[in-house]
């Protein structure tokens, strides 16, 4: 049996089941992203944009699924206390990928900014989803990303009016809960009205020592003056499979900021796709990731220019140790139409092993003649002068080594706006270096 036949054996036997527990929008692109699924499978590493990540492999295990969605037992509000020192947050979780939004558990919302999950806002107002929903998430050319849109059952929405400036910012704890090896389908639908602005910070964690597959797809709408602010931190472990997949579609004079953080786990790959549809858009997209073990993290984004006078700026770093691996593939596409583009993409890695192994392949392609761009990336280890100059001085070998990787992803972290959380990763990323227990105080999740 290959990687794609399992799925589409379970959905044709469980399609019933699926969608009584879904919603009428969600279930009405499902069957036109099987067809797809069935048409293009898995990615295979033939393609550019997956040669170095073996996804057929990844989906090959034979994981459950909570199709009957039933009650996971676990109460993360009592349970969960992890959480970024004097960051005030409006505080919401998803357990596998059911949004636990209780009555007696969601937070008082601010400024008329609406959390909900999907199938409950369905009821509300099922045109609004509908007319969102699976419409920049392309299931016609991703494999992935069609058996995410036909396996989901629910997701998140951040939804913020026009106007509505968030004074909050939204933390959303994913927290992948389960007694036997489990698959996860997660959603999240994010809309930014005109003029709107929010922060948003997902955390990922493993609560169970199990394998678990998480697929994740994200669908962000920012209009015109709008501000989006999104943070990914994954703090999983190594039997944990991520691979999430965010588009962004950006109106005239927004403003996107994107970090994503990868401190602990075992096989991840993210993928962004960010389009500038209106002119004077600006964006920032980072990254930092620090593996060792096996751990294997490979980061593809693609940054399209569709319109004029739009900048976007992307600094991507890395830090390997023992036998891990990185990729990084990097696109930054500039139509015939996009005059006066500026971007800067970079990549810059470190290994700190001679087993350690990074792919990079940072892309420009141009169409316009009025552009200020560039691109470029560094693969190196740590600078043997520098070392030599600390261990000088009384500092021992490893502490001098730490130092060194602390301070080159240290201009990752220093892009992070939300100071608390710029704070709380400096402490964060030095535990990990450190090789000590990521273990937050007071929660009871891990222990």
């Amino acid at each position: 049996m290959n990687s794609e036949q399992q799925y589409i054996d379970l959905f044709t036997s469980c399609r019933e089941m699926i969608c009584n527990h879904s919603a009428a929008p969600m279930n009405a692109v499902r069957d036109e992203a099987f067809e797809n699924f069935c048409r293009l499978g898995f990615p295979s590493k033939k393609q550019e944009e997956y040669r170095y990540t073996d996804m057929q492999a990844l989906f090959a295990p034979d994981y459950g699924l909570n199709l009957n969605r039933l009650a996971i037992p676990v109460d993360p509000y009592e349970a969960f206390r992890c959480d970024v020192p004097n960051l005030s947050t409006l505080l919401y979780f998803v357990v596998n990928d059911q949004p636990l939004l209780t009555a007696s558990h969601t937070p008082h919302s601010t400024n008329g900014v609406v959390i909900d999950s999907l199938k409950d806002y369905c009821l509300k107002n099922p045109d609004f989803i509908g007319r969102y929903y699976s419409k920049i998430a392309d299931f016609t050319a991703d494999g992935v990303t069609a058996l995410n849109t036909v396996l989901a059952q629910d997701g998140l929405l951040v939804y913020v009016p026009r106007g509505i400036i968030a004074d909050k910012t939204v933390q959303v704890v994913n927290i992948l809960r389960s007694d036997v090896d489990l698959m996860v389908n997660r959603r999240v639908l994010i809309v930014v009205e005109e003029g709107a602005a929010v922060k948003l910070l997902f955390c990922d964690h493993a609560s169970d020592d199990r394998p678990f597959l998480a697929t994740e797809v994200v669908e962000a709408f920012v209009g015109r003056n709008a501000s989006l602010e999104l943070y990914s931190l994954e703090e999983t472990h190594y039997k944990n499979t991520r691979v999430s997949n965010v588009y962004i579609s950006q109106q005239a004079d927004s403003r996107v900021v994107h970090n994503v953080i990868t401190l602990h786990n075992g096989m991840t790959r993210n993928t962004l796709r960010l389009a500038f549809k209106g002119e004077g858009a600006e964006c920032s997209c980072n990254g930092c990731v620090i593996a060792d073990k096996q751990q294997h993290v490979d980061n593809n984004t693609l940054i399209d220019h569709q319109t004029a006078h739009c900048t976007s700026r992307e600094l991507y770093k890395y830090v390997l140790d023992d036998k891990s691996t990185g990729a990084f593939a990097g696109k930054v596409l500039v139509r015939q139409d996009a005059q006066k583009t500026v971007s800067e993409e970079v990549n810059q890695n470190i290994c700190v092993t001679r087993e350690a192994r990074m792919f990079t392949q940072p892309m420009l392609e141009i169409y316009a003649d009025d552009v200020k761009c560039s691109h470029g990336s560094t693969v190196g280890q740590l600078n043997e002068q520098a070392l030599f100059y600390m261990r000088q001085r009384g500092i021992s070998l490893r502490e001098a080594q730490m130092m060194l990787q602390v301070a080159f992803v240290g201009e990752v972290i220093e892009k992070i706006e939300l100071s608390p959380l710029r704070d709380r990763l400096r402490y964060l990323v030095d535990k990990r270096f450190r090789g000590e227990l990521n273990k937050c105080e007071g929660c009871k999740l891990c222990k």
